[in-house]
């Protein structure tokens, strides 16, 4: 009888723990719940360990703040909410705000396609929500919504902890 040789095994180098954190939840389509979306938001990320007052929440606050506006704005069908995703990872935030009219779209980013009067982006009310956005996200993009709408997502790289 023959003992098969196992190879001893190696030990694994220390990895640090992955931790994906996700917050989701759906708002009303009104001005109030604008307000309401970043005031949970920084709410939950200081719980994350984002402090309220930091450079990383404020800029969050903002953009969460501007999205849900558009949202609010552009987005709105009647009896139909908009909804707020953030999800945390190792070295970045990922702010998605998604509304159910995705046949109204902001330009692309760095584009000016769509950005005429009353267009997200464009001149019409206010227009300069994305205009933060591409100035504080560190990238942002729009992404179709299953089964309807869109999302806009805004990524934020936040220093090591």
């Amino acid at each position: 009888m023959t003992a098969s040789a196992t190879p001893p095994a190696i030990p694994a180098a220390p990895q640090p723990p992955v931790t994906v954190r996700v917050f989701l939840q759906r708002v009303s389509s009104t001005p109030r719940g604008a307000r309401l979306a970043r005031h949970l938001a920084l709410h939950q990320l200081h719980s994350w360990g984002v402090p309220h007052g930091t450079e990383a929440s404020e800029t969050a606050a903002v953009l969460v703040a501007e999205l849900a506006a558009n949202a609010v704005t552009h987005g709105l069908v009647p009896g139909r909410d908009f909804e707020l995703r953030l999800v945390l990872e190792p070295g970045k935030l990922i702010v998605d705000v998604s509304d159910p009219r995705g046949e109204c779209r902001p330009p692309r980013p760095g584009g000016k396609e769509g950005a005429g009067p009353g267009a997200e982006g464009g001149e019409g009310e206010g227009g300069r929500g994305l205009v933060l956005v591409a100035a504080l996200a560190d990238r942002w993009s729009v992404l179709d919504r299953v089964p309807v709408g869109k999302t806009v997502r805004a990524e934020l790289d936040l220093p090591a902890r």
